[in-house]
């Protein structure tokens, strides 16, 4: 059944609001109309952004920094997740203001732009003045319409794709054409988007977000919690407990430097307990967007020994961060459905569901008007008979012997309302 989608995730488990990040949610949560998840992940993201690269941890012989990125999907436009941000950003803002000030910025729309927001400095000349670049090299870039950096994609020789993938990974950024020589070395960079579900469904089919750049990022659903006419009335006293504590985590983790984050014993035991599951791939734009569980969890697990002034990841971190990312993967599902990663073949696989007794390809081709290239459509084959969605049989004709192709029995059963656009001549494929 195609692009058909799970349910909506269930409410953040207890293990989620372990220690401190607990208990912002349950000092914030009274006094805001916004989704406790949206509180929690962006929390993760500013801390990660606010204490560098020096804590870190190892997966083989790649070093990941602590830096999230993360889309809050809405069904509607009223979810709060603005809301929800002005508040982690007020509460991190008491633990580096001079970076809260200038170190929070928006319009990510080229690969080049995000370079030069965290640029290498360059030598003067006769010809160039030089440029000291910035200082400080931690940037959140919050997209508050993540639906522009999604179009902007799509644009041919667009580089956001590619060094949005380079800044997660870290390292050094670069672009190789003469009109952007610009570097950034060990730049540390972390995303918060906001999008309605309807906007991210829509343009997520005229994008790679379903590829390397997709997977990359946390895709958490939020709604609005409640309803305050009056808004909430946070106590002083309450914010300034919880912006004090926060600045003593954050200072913890710098005092760590150069440090490496370990699982203790019991960690480890539950970490090899779900490996094997976080680690297996799963199908389609679905699978695609959550294929990076291992580090993303680890990410999140350090974060959260940083924020219980841990040196050393525990199983209480671990379980923790797999909630969120539990919530973050049922998040996914109810996002993506079953939608295969690439368009044509979603389309198709509508198609053939609706032709119980299957197509040729002439008739395939016949189906979009001939506007597809022969290639366009033998890799959505392709997906379709590896994902076993469809299959063909040789059929004699009064010349050469044709492909009859048929989707999967269960396909022909049912097509979805809730189906990603599948007519065949879409503008948005």
């Amino acid at each position: 059944m195609p692009a058909t989608t799970g349910s909506w995730p269930a409410p953040l488990s207890k293990q989620a609001r372990f220690g401190f990040a607990g208990e912002i949610l349950r000092i914030l949560e009274p006094h805001t109309e916004a989704d406790p998840a949206a509180l929690l992940i962006q929390l993760h993201v500013a801390l990660g952004t606010v204490i560098d690269r020096g804590p870190h941890f190892r997966a083989e012989a790649d070093r990941h920094a602590l830096n999230l990125f993360s889309v809050l999907v809405g069904d509607t436009s009223k979810a709060r997740k603005g809301t929800s941000w002005a508040h982690i950003l007020r509460l991190i803002s008491v633990s580096d203001p001079v970076w809260a000030r200038y170190g929070i910025q928006t319009g990510l729309s080229s690969g080049e732009g995000l370079i030069h927001a965290v640029r290498d400095s360059t030598e003067g000349s006769d010809k160039n003045p030089g440029d000291s670049g910035p200082l400080d090299k931690r940037v959140l870039v919050m997209e508050s319409e993540f639906a522009s950096p999604l179009r902007m994609i799509e644009r041919d020789g667009n580089t956001l794709s590619p060094v949005v993938r380079q800044a997660w990974d870290g390292g050094k950024l670069q672009v190789m054409t003469k009109q952007s020589p610009e570097t950034a070395t060990n730049p540390h960079v972390s995303i918060v988007g906001h999008i309605t579900r309807e906007e991210l469904r829509r343009e997520l089919t005229r994008t790679d977000a379903g590829s390397g750049f997709g997977n990359r990022f946390l895709w958490a659903c939020v709604r609005r919690s409640k309803v305050l006419p009056e808004g909430g009335q946070l106590p002083e006293s309450d914010f300034e407990h919880m912006a004090n504590e926060l600045k003593q985590c954050v200072e913890f983790a710098r005092s760590l430097g150069d440090h490496e984050f370990r699982r203790d014993a019991d960690s480890k035991m539950l970490w090899h307990a779900v490996y094997p599951d976080l680690s297996e791939g799963k199908p389609g734009l679905f699978g695609a967007v959550t294929s990076r569980a291992e580090a993303q969890v680890m990410r999140l697990a350090c974060l959260y020994a940083v924020l219980d002034k841990s040196e050393e990841v525990k199983a209480t971190h671990l379980r923790a961060a797999l909630a969120v990312w539990e919530y973050c993967e049922t998040s996914a599902k109810y996002i993506f459905g079953d939608a295969l990663g690439n368009p044509l073949a979603d389309e198709l696989l509508v198609i053939l569901s609706r032709s119980p007794q299957g197509l040729t390809k002439t008739e395939i081709h016949g189906a979009f008007r001939r506007n597809r290239s022969k290639l366009e459509v033998d890799v959505a084959l392709g997906i379709l008979k590896e994902q076993k969605l469809a299959s063909f049989a040789i059929q004699s004709t009064d010349g050469r012997p044709a492909e009859r192709w048929k989707a999967a029995a269960e396909n022909s059963e049912h097509i979805s309302s809730n189906s990603f656009d599948s007519s065949p001549h879409s503008n948005n494929t």
